[in-house]
């Protein structure tokens, strides 16, 4: 059986997650004790509290540190993918599951980014909306229009940040853009806006100073051989010769993320079933709406490996 693996990303974060796979798992442990964080990884993610948690700066090495450390107990166990893809913050843990990046390198690097993110619009009034039922051309001509409407203003950035699955894409930017866009959107028969408790307007051009901080320090990083394909975000699919992995993640962080075109990429191209690894259960829902005959199986639980082993017959 051919596995995609896909990984979740920042929002997926509760407390307490990772407690139970720190105690029944030595490789879990180790990922969690080796790493190089400027805070107390395991007291942030399994005691909180969640303000803490929710901060992109913490959020985001807490939740690959736990991606880390569930890949290193399925592969013990033989189960292994055959291609990977995480949506937003779960490229890093995807890229670590095949080889790119090193455990205690991975997590050093989102937690740069994750300082970078949140540094990047400090103190501008942003927000993210969820779109439900409108098409994506319609969805960008809605953010266009309200961009021009506010032209002649400081903050009038409105994009759209994440192609979730069928019916839901996210809009993210300056509050004022954002709220004139989602108006636009309803006229133009949007079944529902939805607003998203995100600290940032991710995904969209007011990142460019965390893309650009990433871009030097990937200068100084070392990136290994792809072991298995990687569909990135910024693409909806794998990358071409001409793409390199440093450019793709600069891009990734103020880009759109077409994370239903991955699912639908792997299940045209030969993906038997979905394991997603991360808290909560979101983008297996997103499978469900893109490819709703595919199976998939969540590991978000120490209790949920033995499940997926006795699925796959392990």
């Amino acid at each position: 059986m051919k596995l995609g693996f896909i990984y979740a990303g920042q929002g997926s974060q509760t407390v307490g997650m990772g407690k139970d796979f720190y105690e029944a798992y030595p490789e879990f442990k180790a990922v969690f004790d080796n790493a190089k964080v400027d805070f107390d990884l395991k007291e942030c993610c399994f005691n909180g509290p969640a303000e803490m948690l929710n901060e992109t700066k913490y959020t985001q090495p807490c939740m690959v540190a736990f991606a880390v450390g569930v890949t290193k107990i399925l592969k013990n166990k033989g189960i292994v993918p055959a291609m990977a893809a995480g949506l937003s913050l779960g490229e890093y843990s995807a890229l670590n599951a095949a080889g790119v990046l090193k455990d205690e390198q991975v997590i050093e690097l989102v937690a740069f980014r994750g300082k970078a993110m949140q540094e990047a619009v400090q103190g501008r009034d942003c927000k993210m909306i969820a779109v439900l039922n409108l098409d994506r051309d319609k969805i960008k001509e809605a953010c266009e229009k309200a961009h021009q409407e506010l032209k002649d203003e400081e903050y009038n950035i409105a994009e759209p940040a994440n192609f979730n699955c069928p019916g839901q894409i996210t809009v993210s930017g300056d509050a004022k853009a954002v709220d004139r866009a989602g108006e636009l959107m309803l006229a133009a028969g949007a079944k529902r806006i939805i607003p998203v408790k995100v600290s940032g307007p991710f995904h969209t051009s007011l990142m460019k100073p965390a893309g650009d901080a990433l871009k030097e320090r990937f200068k100084g990083e070392e990136f290994g051989e792809m072991q298995f394909p990687v569909l990135f975000n910024t693409l909806g699919g794998e990358k071409k010769d001409s793409d390199t992995i440093p450019e793709l993640l600069e891009r990734q962080v103020q880009s759109s993320v077409y994370f239903e075109d991955s699912i639908k990429y792997m299940a045209d191209n030969g993906i038997d079933a979905i394991v997603e690894i991360g808290p909560g259960k979101a983008l297996s829902k997103f499978v469900k709406k893109t490819v709703p005959d595919m199976p998939c199986y969540n590991v978000e639980k120490a209790e949920d490996v033995d499940v997926l082993c006795e699925a796959l017959g392990i």
